[in-house]
């Protein structure tokens, strides 16, 4: 298995109650045409029997895969943070990151890697489902700027702003340099700070659309034009509070004065639309007003629970 004998690719994806969805992303990384060295799973202390769903389908007891079960739920950042430090320790030199509910494409990893990947830089597959793509990418030096939105406008390699964990392949070089992803963040933009902070040290991201993944649409809308505009996301209220509180997080480490001229109003601006469309517009308020908070003063972790923001 792998690419070659002195390259070790490790496939590492994160899980939380999704038993189905895991045993179709576990199964569909077994089928792959270059198939990873070793397939990491990392459970944020599931309930819902998924070690026990794994065993069923006849996916764990291979050489190849490894179940690594945490205490509790760190969140998709905890996990992959644990996921990628341990995969390291254990010798991968290409880390292929995923969350539970990606389905690679039987020739997503072969074409991936058929793009000669440097270990100097950020490499994805694109995700999506019906022609669109999960989340839009950002090409960097085109005039206009524009969004790409449907998979079919993807090139094969673009340089891209950021890339989300969804197929995201990085080096064990380049994540000795950076660190791994920000635990602390819970959910929601650990994989944007990544990006930006691989980009502050010289790395460059790339999308390559010719290795692509099915997964869920985002819900998400542009808003406004130009410089003016902003990104919304659908979120119930306990994501909310995620999404705000960490595009804070990620503007007072690296994008200074911006924090108080684009990212805070873009906070206030995100939370007004969510609270105008409904539903639990309420706790729509109080999640915007408790990421803002917790933001701005520093209170990193799982925090939606201390604020009665219930999923």
């Amino acid at each position: 298995m792998g690419s070659d004998k002195q390259t070790t690719i490790w496939a590492v994806v994160v899980t939380f109650n999704r038993k189905a969805l895991l045993i179709r992303c576990i199964s569909a990384l077994h089928d792959q045409s270059l198939s990873p060295d070793h397939i990491l799973i990392v459970d944020n202390a599931s309930s819902d029997g998924s070690a026990e769903a794994l065993e069923s389908a006849g996916l764990l007891g291979r050489t190849d895969t490894t179940y690594r079960r945490l205490e509790e739920n760190r969140g998709g950042a905890g996990g992959f943070a644990d996921g990628i430090a341990y995969a390291l320790e254990q010798g991968a030199d290409w880390i292929w990151a995923m969350d539970d509910d990606a389905i690679p494409e039987p020739d997503a990893l072969e074409s991936l890697m058929a793009v000669q990947p440097s270990s100097a830089h950020v490499y994805a597959s694109i995700a999506g489902s019906d022609g669109r793509l999960a989340w839009p990418l950002k090409p960097l030096n085109e005039h206009p700027a524009k969004m790409l939105l449907g998979v079919s406008e993807v090139p094969d390699v673009v340089e891209v702003e950021n890339v989300p964990f969804l197929g995201l392949l990085v080096h064990r070089d380049l994540i000795r340099r950076l660190g791994v992803p920000c635990s602390e963040f819970f959910i929601a933009a650990d994989d944007t700070e990544f990006c930006v902070r691989a980009r502050k040290n010289g790395a460059r991201i790339f999308a390559v659309g010719t290795s692509r993944i099915s997964h869920p649409n985002s819900q998400l809308l542009r808003i406004g034009r130009g410089s003016l505009s902003m990104t919304y996301l659908d979120l119930p209220p306990w994501k909310r509070y995620y999404d705000t509180r960490n595009r804070l997080f990620i503007a007072k480490r690296h994008y200074g004065y911006r924090l108080w001229t684009r990212t805070l109003p873009g906070a206030l601006g995100r939370g007004l639309v969510a609270i105008s469309r409904g539903p639990r517009r309420r706790a729509q308020l109080k999640a915007t007003v408790a990421g803002i908070f917790d933001g701005l003063t520093g209170r990193a972790g799982r925090r939606h629970d201390f604020w009665e923001l219930l999923p």
